[in-house]
């Protein structure tokens, strides 16, 4: 039977019912939240002195000295010899002036009003929402600086992975879009131990077009309990701090970890404060307005231990399509 306003209402309206019933919430959400798969996937090392020194072998050209592919000196060595030749004798010398790291910072002063905490926390602890999202945008940070981070200009400052990366470790795509072909150039670069790619959605999708043209998906590989596309049997992982100016983007490879003498975070933690680790919050004080204000912090850097652990391709297209017909 269909009611009509004129007849009189039989039964409590749902909408008067919600006035009784209880709401399941959510946290607050972030959409700008991403996996951040390049700080899942580097190594990090405690920075306890809060200065990381990277020391190298010493590179000295000269024309007397004879030196490896990589300009070091030869490290001399009789080998296969028989009957009793005098055996060589070397020395091992080091860089004089190595490059020091120190940790970079990220902070912000987070406001919440005491009122805030004290009135509306029964069912979500508000000063804890307000920190975790800020600590998530702190983190956002920490990976866009670790691959952008240009010193404000100065090279001897710069630490961002895009600026570190050696002159010799930098090629360019062949025809623009990134092919098969520009995967391997770069594979053949860093070809010590290499880790994984990282590379914008976009330029990973161009990827898998140009993969699609010739015919030869690539594999997948489960990590974090999603897939990602692999070459060569190395994974491609995306971030969207790798900047897109004007179509064009760049894509790393490398090498992570202090024993394979690749690339690695740098981080401290323990510090005073601390939420989560490497991330400080400190309650600064409480204003004539009932605003309570916390300073948060966290410290962190990326270094490249010796150059061939990193390779970038520079001049990627990402706005090729092709019809497959």
């Amino acid at each position: 039977m269909v009611y009509t306003s004129d007849q009189p209402q039989q039964s409590l309206s749902t909408q008067t019912a919600r006035n009784l019933a209880t709401t399941t919430k959510t946290a607050p959400q972030m959409r700008g939240k991403t996996p951040r798969l390049l700080l899942k996937l580097l190594p990090w090392v405690e920075v306890s002195g809060g200065t990381y020194r990277v020391n190298r072998r010493d590179i000295r050209v000269t024309e007397e000295m004879p030196t490896n592919d990589d300009g070091e000196k030869n490290i001399e060595i009789l080998s296969g010899h028989e009957g009793e030749p005098s055996v060589t004798q070397t020395f091992v010398d080091y860089d004089d002036e190595p490059r020091e790291y120190p940790l970079s910072i990220a902070q912000t002063i987070l406001k919440v009003h005491t009122r805030v905490g004290d009135l509306y926390s029964n069912a979500t602890d508000q000063v804890r929402e307000q920190l975790r999202l800020t600590v998530e945008g702190l983190m956002e940070r920490k990976e866009k600086d670790i691959i952008n981070h240009d010193g404000d200009g100065d090279p001897d400052k710069a630490y961002g992975l895009l600026h570190a990366a050696d002159p010799s470790m930098r090629i360019s795509t062949r025809t623009g879009p990134p092919t098969p072909d520009d995967f391997d150039e770069l594979l053949a670069k860093v070809w010590k131990q290499p880790a994984f790619f990282l590379a914008h959605p976009q330029a990973i999708a161009a990827f898998g077009r140009e993969c699609t043209l010739r015919g030869v998906p690539p594999a997948t590989v489960q990590l974090f309990g999603s897939p990602y596309i692999t070459w060569r049997g190395v994974p491609v992982v995306p971030s969207n701090k790798l900047k897109v100016n004007e179509g064009k983007t760049n894509i790393l490879l490398m090498r992570v970890g202090e024993a394979a003498q690749g690339v690695v975070g740098l981080q401290k933690t323990g510090v005073p404060g601390e939420q989560v680790p490497g991330v400080s919050v400190r309650l600064m004080g409480i204003s004539d307005q009932g605003i309570a204000t916390y300073l948060v912090t966290i410290y962190f850097s990326v270094a490249c231990l010796v150059p061939d652990a990193l390779g970038v391709l520079e001049n990627v297209d990402i706005t090729t399509y092709h019809n497959y017909d």
